[in-house]
């Protein structure tokens, strides 16, 4: 049992466990949180699944997150536990020194004689002490007073406050975790979404995204409406560092994107042997479109928004931007497929069609539309309030343990010869000079007494 608490009481241990903890927060906040597969899938490819069933993807509600900090707040409590109690012993039942051996083995100490009977310099000590708000606690034994007096005595429970400030911290991040709700939803524009875990709904009346002349995203902007028991009680326009924050819940704006389910395509058509020709479709993915003159069925058959080729050489989408726009369509006349083959919104050169007969048509992916769609980030942190309460508690104890540190005078008044021998010692945790200078005017003022 001894070598369990010891394990458990171990600073390495601690030191350990606070670096797993501190490293996985790291990975929790580089990768994003509570997002879909699909997207996990297109941003980190194969290396998405892993991520999702080591639990990286929602790391903080994790078995192994939650594990560490459990274990993290058992290493403090039997930490605490066992050092708390000689603290209390000492400061409830505190035993008053009688022998000066042991004070003069002190690093602050000093002795001096009296001219008075040694009843007359305890309380002439004794008045000094109190007029500095020390309180003491005095014995007498064998014709020998020995005096106790101490002040501060809360500095001692400084280290123990402040690990109980990390307990409650750490009981915030596992409520949090376990019972705290962090989500993303889409929205398209007057879309309404029900919240989760809340009686209300949140509709985007708008969205509006800003870019710097070099085409680079300057800004997103949400027109936020609450919607509570059918009516609209609370709006707002949320950006990035400006959230929304309604019954608990603070609604953050995270992102973009479109919706590339079904976009609008505009295919311009030109002909080789006539300068002049030029036809423009507007088709959406599994849709016909017929040039009669040319009796032929013109379908789009998939849409890629950012196309590359994986290292099978199929295609596939880099990610959801619209950095490498791409069609695969198909020409028909009448039951028999004429041509097919990819072409490029941003390299119309690349456009290559194969077919089994030649054809004097070229195909240009002149324009893409697709809704565009605002991610909402949902969060309410059930643990907010223990941790204030512990970050406040961790103040105290700091406070505590390096500005309010305990100061202890011992005393012991013998007579010798119809005087007194006074022997004094002093323990301070902290601020030793300044302690040093106190005993010191305690001292000159007993030395005044005659």
């Amino acid at each position: 049992m001894r070598a369990v608490i010891k394990f458990l009481t171990s600073v390495r241990l601690a030191i350990v466990l606070l670096i797993l903890i501190i490293c996985s927060s790291i990975l929790g906040t580089l990768i994003p949180q509570g997002r879909s597969a699909e997207e996990y899938l297109v941003r980190y490819g194969q290396l998405g699944g892993l991520l999702q069933r080591l639990q990286f993807t929602r790391l903080y509600q994790s078995f192994w997150y939650v594990g560490l900090l459990v274990f993290f707040g058992l290493n403090i409590i039997i930490c605490t536990l066992t050092r708390l109690m000689p603290k209390i012993r000492r400061v409830f039942r505190p035993l008053v020194d009688a022998d000066s051996k042991n004070i003069q083995a002190l690093k602050i100490k000093e002795k001096f004689r009296l001219t008075i009977e040694p009843g007359a310099a305890k309380e002439a000590v004794k008045k000094e002490l109190v007029r500095r708000r020390y309180k003491i606690k005095e014995s007498t034994s064998e014709g020998r007073i020995s005096l106790l007096a101490r002040k501060r005595v809360l500095g001692w429970f400084g280290s123990d406050i402040v690990h109980l400030g990390l307990l409650v911290i750490l009981t915030g991040g596992v409520v949090t975790g376990l019972f705290g709700l962090k989500q993303s939803l889409s929205f398209t524009e007057n879309q309404t979404l029900p919240v989760p875990r809340a009686d209300f709904s949140i509709r985007l009346d708008k969205f509006t995204t800003e870019y710097y002349p070099n085409g680079s995203v300057r800004d997103w902007k949400s027109d936020l409406t609450v919607i509570e028991a059918g009516q609209s009680v609370h709006q707002k326009t949320i950006e990035v560092n400006h959230p929304l924050t309604y019954k608990g819940y603070v609604f953050y704006q995270s992102g973009y994107g479109w919706d590339w389910q079904s976009p609008a395509l505009e295919v311009w058509v030109k002909k080789s042997s006539d300068p002049a020709y030029l036809r423009k479709l507007s088709l959406k993915v599994g849709e016909k479109s017929v040039l009669e003159e040319e009796s032929l069925q013109v379908t789009v058959v998939r849409f890629l928004p950012d196309f590359v080729l994986d290292e099978n050489r199929q295609p596939g989408t880099r990610s959801l931007e619209p950095n490498n726009p791409a069609a695969f369509i198909e020409g028909w006349n009448g039951g028999e497929k004429v041509f097919s083959g990819w072409i490029f919104a941003k390299f119309p050169d690349f456009s290559r069609l194969h077919g089994a007969k030649e054809t004097e048509l070229s195909f240009e992916l002149k324009d893409i539309k697709a809704p565009q769609y605002s991610v909402i980030q949902i969060s309410k942190d059930l643990g907010v309030p223990l941790i204030w309460a512990g970050c406040s508690l961790l103040m105290a104890g700091l406070f505590l343990a390096f500005y309010w540190p305990t100061r202890e005078v011992r005393l012991v008044i013998e007579e010798s010869g119809g005087k007194s021998e006074v022997t004094a010692g002093g323990i301070s945790a902290k601020s030793q000079e300044a302690f040093m200078k106190e005993f010191s005017d305690i001292m000159s003022a007993a030395r005044k007494t005659r």
